[in-house]
């Protein structure tokens, strides 16, 4: 039934990805894109329904080498801070 089901909705090329292989593959590759872009933990966790604990346990590879990004983040927010003050 599901093979059926991904030869309805995938183009050949796309069946043959391993992405493709089962619906979980997929959703991982979202959630860890999602997080890689920068998006709050929270706010992924909601979008893929569960926890951030699990999320993190589960996507914690997303997340690595995003330290410079958020001393970026951090800085700016200080910044904003001091000129709002």
């Amino acid at each position: 039934m599901m093979k059926n089901a991904r030869a309805e909705a995938f183009n050949e090329g796309e069946q043959k990805s391993p992405l493709a292989r089962r619906a979980y593959d997929l959703r991982h590759a979202a959630v860890s894109t999602w997080l890689a872009a920068g998006t709050p933990p929270p706010l992924v966790a909601k979008w893929a329904g569960h926890s951030v604990s699990i999320l993190l346990t589960v996507n914690a590879h997303a997340v690595d080498g995003q330290e410079e990004a958020a001393r970026m983040w951090i800085e700016q927010a200080l910044a904003d801070d001091d000129e709002a003050a």
